[in-house]
């Protein structure tokens, strides 16, 4: 039986590099929500020398998220899991950031979890986002409600952004708590599946040049000026690390979340 690698947000950017710098040997399998893209994203793999696969998956309805469990466990082993979904400020208005970036995160873990065995790997992206919501903001008690009271859990984290005047900095702070609790959860669900074997931690990029970062440059592009090199990530770089991240013979990385950000969270903190 062949191993697999299940990428969500794999139809492009940072999703799609990193399954580019997988082992030839897996079976690929990229999910999203637009069947034409996931298609592009199959033929540039197979011109690479993968075998690959496409599933249509939204990773907020569980519902889809165990069709694609069922559709990648019919090809082989599940190995890998990288979750790239996400949406961004730009894209989303604070209760569907929440529900996609967050609880996204619980299906994909919860649901893959099940059925990965010994020696498999879930990587969860975050964002750098993440380390400027202030500490006062961020109520553990709050995150634990995604897994047992989801509306209850939108409902607080929603209120909490709307705590920010203006649509796009309501989404804004919608955003940074989503990636923070996917930061909180990836450590909590570390401590949980490592009892299986399985590992899982998270990856935290900067502001990265893809279709999704381009369209945050304007009001993100702020953090640039503490990055070592004044840049933007490229998907290569990303993928690179990500892959790296998720490569299962880096058996201790575990319950820590790796910040790829060109020194931006810690350029801010020296410098701001």
């Amino acid at each position: 039986m062949k191993d697999v690698c299940v990428i969500t947000g794999g139809g492009s950017g940072m999703g799609l590099a990193a399954a580019g710098y997988m082992s030839k040997d897996k079976i690929i399998v990229v999910s999203g929500r637009t069947m034409a893209k996931l298609e592009k994203a199959i033929t540039k793999l197979k011109e690479l020398g993968y075998e690959a696969y496409a599933c249509t998956c939204d990773t907020s309805d569980r519902k889809s998220v165990k069709k694609l469990v069922k559709f990648a466990t019919e090809l082989g082993e599940i190995k890998n899991v990288i979750n790239a979904a996400g949406l961004s400020p730009a894209m989303a208005r604070p209760e569907q950031l929440l529900r996609v970036n967050a609880l996204g995160t619980v299906y994909i873990n919860q649901e893959f979890s099940k059925v990965m065995k010994k020696g498999s790997v879930i990587v969860d992206i975050s964002s750098n986002s993440a380390y400027v919501l202030p500490k006062f903001l961020i109520s553990k008690k709050q995150y634990a409600l995604a897994e047992t009271d989801e509306n209850l859990f939108i409902k607080k984290l929603t209120k909490r952004s709307n705590l920010a005047k203006g649509d796009y900095q309501r989404a804004g702070l919608a955003y940074a708590f989503s990636k923070n609790f996917v930061i909180w959860y990836a450590s909590k669900c570390a401590n949980e599946y490592g009892k299986k074997g399985i590992r899982v931690c998270s990856l935290s990029p900067g502001l990265v040049s893809t279709d999704m970062g381009n369209k945050e440059a304007s009001e993100g592009g702020s953090m640039l000026k503490y990055t070592g090199e004044n840049r933007m990530g490229t998907p290569d770089e990303l993928g690179y690390a990500i892959a790296t991240v998720a490569d299962e013979r880096n058996g201790y990385l575990a319950g820590v979340d790796v910040l790829v950000d060109g020194g931006a969270t810690t350029g801010r903190e020296l410098f701001k």
